[in-house]
């Protein structure tokens, strides 16, 4: 949805497993076609401190499936944290891959390579999340 008197588009998302890469790659083109923009740049940004964004090859969903696996070895949910939630894996993840990405925009399209895509990445899920997108013109 858009605020008429504010440029920024929230995109609702619904997380289905505790880590998991979803791409948001065409919900993301759609928010920046809606906004009118032309030339510019895109911020797509998510407030969760247990969430992140990325560009990564959205062609083999292999990709994702092996990124996850990988964090889950780099940062493991159970490691004698001290956070009291158990979700310091989460915020770890979180850190490490970043809440933001921002994005040029050419003719009213992301400019992304040939096999990028957009992922929301779930790190302490299943929950309902959102994803800020502000398209700022040139």
């Amino acid at each position: 949805m858009t605020d008429k008197g504010n440029p920024m588009t929230t995109i609702q998302i619904d997380s289905r497993q505790r880590v998991e890469l979803l791409d948001i790659t065409d919900q993301v083109r759609q928010a920046i076609r809606a906004g009118g923009i032309r030339d510019g740049l895109a911020v797509v940004y998510t407030p969760h401190t247990t969430a992140a964004i990325t560009i990564n090859e959205n062609a083999d969903p292999d990709v994702a499936r092996d990124l996850v696996t990988a964090l889950n070895k780099l940062v493991p949910f159970d490691d004698h944290y001290r956070h009291s939630e158990g979700n310091s894996a989460a915020h770890v993840k979180s850190t490490l891959v970043g809440a933001s990405e921002t994005l040029i925009v050419q003719d009213g399209t992301p400019v992304l390579g040939t096999w990028q895509g957009i992922y929301f990445c779930e790190f302490d899920g299943p929950r309902r999340r959102q994803v800020h997108l502000r398209v700022i013109g040139a």
